[in-house]
């Protein structure tokens, strides 16, 4: 039998409880909340055991915090930008990420260069998880989370031709792996 998470507070109920240091509120929280929040931590850190230390960080920022939420905009969202920083300022800690310029190849890809190929979420996610730390952190900040390249090169230290020659190498790579895909999958059917 699985056990279900029952929602005890409604949202405003929970955020403020939390804000009142309430414990049961934010055991609440980080249940409701950490599945989602890991994810977005694999997604930048591209490791599942680094990313539950960044989710414990960034959930104590959160509760450290939770007073500065002025309750207008998601807060999910509120907590995913939380998070999306804390998996930064760990990389740039951690992993010290190295960002490539190549102007020339950012202005030759483009965007739709990526397979029309129809794949699983899961799929694309562990294609993303492969990708190295600089072209998958650009890559996340940009086509997942919707930051601009100018935005991106703030939050990284790099400049705007960095973010989008990053980007255009971590799409070139998705490609190729996508085209692989396809041609394993197609190997596959013609032995059936």
């Amino acid at each position: 039998m699985l056990l279900g998470f029952k929602k005890k507070y409604s949202e405003e109920e929970l955020i403020a409880k939390c804000k009142k240091g309430k414990r049961s509120a934010q055991q609440e929280l980080y249940s409701r909340y950490s599945d989602k929040m890991l994810a977005t931590c694999i997604r930048y850190v591209g490791n599942q055991f680094e990313a539950e230390d960044v989710l414990v960080v960034g959930f104590m920022k959160v509760f450290d915090k939770i007073d500065t939420f002025s309750g207008e905009g998601s807060f999910e969202g509120w907590i995913r930008r939380i998070m999306v920083n804390e998996s930064l300022m760990y990389i740039r800690k951690q992993k010290n990420t190295k960002y490539h310029e190549d102007l020339e190849t950012a202005e030759r890809e483009s965007a739709s260069e990526l397979s029309d190929a129809h794949l699983e979420a899961e799929d694309l996610l562990n294609m993303i998880k492969e990708l190295p730390d600089g072209y998958r952190v650009v890559f996340n900040l940009y086509a997942i989370e919707g930051f601009s390249h100018k935005e991106i090169a703030q939050k990284l230290g790099v400049t705007e031709g960095t973010s989008k020659s990053q980007l255009s190498k971590a799409r070139g790579m998705l490609k190729r792996m996508i085209e692989n895909q396809q041609k394993t999958t197609n190997k596959t059917l013609l032995l059936l």
